[in-house]
């Protein structure tokens, strides 16, 4: 029974992937928005804040990870260069789990490495599946595989 039921379901579910993937990219983008603007609204106190947690060069590395986070929020949104901006944002999250969240162990409620986990997992399905039909990457570069 399900393996007739199976191939029906993955043929009609299989058609909201790029409506998935773009909405997912705009919630990954608005995630990012907030972060990025309060580390702009007070890039100093950021880059101080830096150096407390041990990050070298903390001047250089606040206004590095405003900037990836700020273009990530306009790549993600428009759906272009998906695949390049998700790595760097997925380093930034690595730092950002390290440096902040894992003494703090999982729970997001407990400022934990929860949400920055689920944000590489979703940037990591863009740099593998794209950005879908509903990016400028498809219009420019075409469909991809």
């Amino acid at each position: 029974m399900v393996t007739h039921i199976y191939p029906i379901a993955k043929e009609i579910l299989s058609k909201g992937q790029d409506l998935a993937l773009l909405f997912a990219r705009l919630v990954l983008a608005y995630g990012f928005y907030n972060p990025a603007m309060n580390k702009w609204a007070d890039i100093h106190a950021i880059a101080e804040w830096f150096g407390t947690l041990g990050i070298p060069f903390p001047t250089l590395n606040a206004y590095m990870a405003a900037s990836t986070e700020l273009l990530g929020v306009v790549l993600l949104t428009l759906g272009l260069l998906t695949r390049l901006i998700a790595l760097p944002l997925i380093v930034v999250m690595i730092v950002a789990i390290i440096t902040v969240h894992l003494p703090h162990g999982f729970p997001a409620g407990e400022n934990g490495f929860e949400i920055p986990l689920y944000y590489m997992l979703f940037l990591s399905i863009f740099a593998s599946f794209g950005a879908g039909k509903f990016s400028l990457d498809h219009l420019i570069f075409g469909k991809e595989k």
